[in-house]
């Protein structure tokens, strides 16, 4: 991980469901979600591929995080990673992932992409990461989502003319 960066892991299994009809005031779990959201110079989401798609439990987080007022994960600057047992690693999770930050306004990064498959071959029984080509694209990801933020949350001002016609955008 760059030196500049920390890391917070949030659990996700506090969060209510999800229910619209009864959503206001919000629950406490998902004002302390949305806090960490908000507090986040950006976001790692790490997902499995259950059935083709994200766990039910980060969908219902992004359901709490995208209701009014305020949706923390707009304007986010986000990575994506996953890990799976088959051969694809979260391909197509992360697609669907992707879909459903960019309706709700994420600054996802494209690339590099981070799909882990065979998972029992990169990480050892309690867990840790142990396989150094894996490490490597985890720490090309986090380099990257590093400068995206800065890219993102400090955009540099360009004058530009616009061509044929002398105005200067600003």
């Amino acid at each position: 991980m760059p030196p500049e960066m920390t890391l917070e892991i949030f659990d996700l299994s506090h969060l209510p469901m999800f229910n619209q009809d009864s959503e206001k005031p919000f629950p406490d779990a998902v004002v302390e979600l949305r806090t960490k959201l908000a507090q986040a110079d950006a976001l790692l989401i790490a997902t499995p591929e259950y059935n083709g798609s994200i766990s039910g439990a980060l969908k219902n987080a992004i359901d709490w995080a995208s209701r009014s007022p305020k949706q923390p994960l707009n304007g986010k600057p986000t990575a994506i990673i996953g890990v799976s047992t088959g051969n694809f690693g979260t391909l197509r999770a992360q697609l669907h992932l992707r879909q459903i930050l960019t309706h709700v306004g994420a600054l996802t990064l494209g690339k590099p992409e981070v799909l882990v498959g065979r998972a029992e071959q990169v990480f050892d029984a309690q867990g840790h990461l142990t396989d150094p080509t894996t490490r490597g694209f985890l720490r090309d990801l986090l380099a990257t989502l590093a400068e995206w933020t800065l890219r993102v949350s400090h955009p540099q001002r360009i004058d530009a003319e616009i061509p044929g016609t002398g105005n200067i955008m600003k």
